[in-house]
């Protein structure tokens, strides 16, 4: 691959109109992998319109009467979202289907190519998580496209850090997990071997087929029906639970096995359950550290009585017990809107973004710190240069990279408390999934034979902690060389992610 230099500053948009052709096929094969999911990728954004909708609407109402105007536009958004459904994906249940039956002399009915339904679920997960690492990689593949044919510099800081960031092998473990996480999060609709609609929603109002040996024809029921018959109950009888990569007797494969009463498909729930953790999670860290960037500037720009007042008033916010707060907020708005949304998911969010901020910006007050000191700060000082622009332009570069470890580490401290409060029944409550809902359901089947209740989403929620962790401390070292394998900021971050 040739490289293109160039000696004279021009916008991006020249240098590519001097040279197409590397631009254009990678943006040719990032169209395609864009159009082939374009209606699962318009779903998940009108996903996310429905909930700004939603936060700006129920902030607004609480003024002024809107409620006419925020149903309008609900009904206009779930219209868009029943169309981009209907849009043909690469990837979809209705193109790779796995709910049908076995008849005896015919092979399997409604699956995909007359597969068993695991081998097609099977098939489908493999797709699906094959076209996530691709589209990774090809993000990935335009950077360097950027790099060898558009970019001024030989050399920049990040390559070094890109650099560090290839070799380190526990981040690179982190990031995998991460993104596995976060991939079934984006795609639980298309990976769960059910809706979570048909499952647990509205799970008798939907119909299912099945083969009834003893009658030697197929028969219809609902999934309710069907969920009670293969409920996992425990007890010393392994069949009374339907186990990790069974059948049940209505020939529906369950990767992970069933729940208790009213029973429904493990991997189902815990796919949704991953949106939901992920939501907190994202919202949690998105408003702390939105807080703890702008006072870390104000704080590192002004010092003084501005500092010291922030002080006093973090330590104030990390006083307060953090679960005791949290039933004090589910009492207090109980009726509200806040509590409804979620299941009460949005006030845990809400919640943690205030409770978290203090950690997150004592973290980052040093380095903000730091870079006030600076001769360009001081000679944007003297030029007269606005104290916002000085900040936005000179000082915020500097602190997003230590941001964004202390983030990554933090986002797992979120996840964790979330499933710890869901367990003990103060969280996020059904019919919104939540992974602490589903240990909880399963503590007392760990020595039974449905003994998979408990254990797989507890050994979950330890993996995906684990991996944001790992994450920040593969940033923490790229960014910070010296900081390789001494304690220190990432033992900070640690205590502010797990915190309560």
């Amino acid at each position: 691959m040739s490289e293109t230099r160039y000696t004279e500053e021009r916008p991006l948009r020249e240098r590519i109109r001097q040279n197409p052709r590397p631009a254009l096929a990678w943006g040719a094969v990032f169209a395609l992998l864009v159009l082939v999911e374009v209606g699962a990728l318009l779903s998940i954004t009108i996903d996310v319109l429905k909930f700004v909708v939603d936060i700006g609407g129920g902030l607004i109402n609480g003024v002024v009467d809107i409620t006419g105007g925020i149903q309008a536009a609900k009904g206009f958004l779930d219209g868009l979202r029943d169309a981009a459904v209907q849009i043909p994906t690469l990837l979809s249940r209705d193109l790779i289907p796995n709910q049908g039956y076995e008849v005896p002399g015919r092979g399997y009915v409604g699956t995909f190519l007359g597969l068993p339904p695991a081998i097609a679920w099977a098939i489908r997960f493999v797709l699906v998580y094959a076209y996530v690492f691709f589209f990774l990689y090809w993000i990935w593949k335009g950077y360097e496209v950027f790099v060898t044919h558009y970019r001024y510099a030989d050399w920049t800081p990040r390559d070094d850090v890109v650099r560090r960031l290839r070799t380190h092998r526990w981040g690179q473990f982190g990031f995998v997990v991460v993104v596995l996480f976060v991939g079934l999060a984006l795609f639980a609709p298309t990976l769960s071997p059910v809706t979570y609609q048909d499952d647990a929603i509205d799970p008798y109002g939907a119909e299912l087929k099945y083969f009834d040996e003893e009658a030697g024809e197929v028969k219809t029921t609902n999934y309710g029906q069907a969920n009670l018959a293969t409920a996992s109950t425990g007890g010393s009888n392994p069949e009374n639970t339907v186990t990790i990569g069974e059948y049940d007797q209505y020939g529906r494969f369950h990767p992970l096995g069933t729940l208790p009463t009213p029973g429904g498909d493990m991997f189902t729930k815990l796919a949704y359950g991953a949106r939901v953790s992920l939501f907190v999670g994202l919202l949690a860290i998105g408003i702390s550290g939105f807080i703890a960037v702008a006072f870390g500037l104000l704080t590192a720009y002004y010092k003084g009585l501005a500092d010291l007042s922030v002080v006093v008033v973090s330590d104030s916010i990390q006083a307060i017990p953090a679960i005791l707060l949290l039933i004090l907020m589910s009492v207090v708005f109980a009726d509200h809107w806040l509590g409804d949304f979620y299941n009460g998911g949005l006030l845990i969010a809400l919640v943690f973004g205030f409770i978290y901020w203090p950690g997150i910006w004592r973290l980052i007050r040093g380095p903000a710190m730091q870079v006030s000191e600076q001769e360009w700060v001081d000679a944007a000082r003297s030029y007269g240069q606005r104290p916002t622009v000085t900040m936005r332009k000179h000082m915020l570069p500097y602190i997003l990279g230590y941001l964004l470890v202390y983030a990554s580490m933090t986002i797992g401290g979120v996840i964790i408390t979330t499933s710890a409060l869901s367990f003990l029944g103060i969280g996020i409550n059904p019919p919104t999934p939540e992974w602490g809902q589903v240990v909880a359901d399963g503590r007392g089947y760990v020595t039974t034979a449905s003994w998979h209740i408990a254990f797989v989403p507890g050994i979950l929620i330890v993996l995906v902690v684990t991996a944001f962790n790992a994450l920040g401390d593969g940033i923490r070292d790229a960014i910070d060389p010296q900081s390789e394998g001494g304690g220190g900021a990432a033992e900070e971050a640690a205590v502010a992610g797990g915190g309560g």
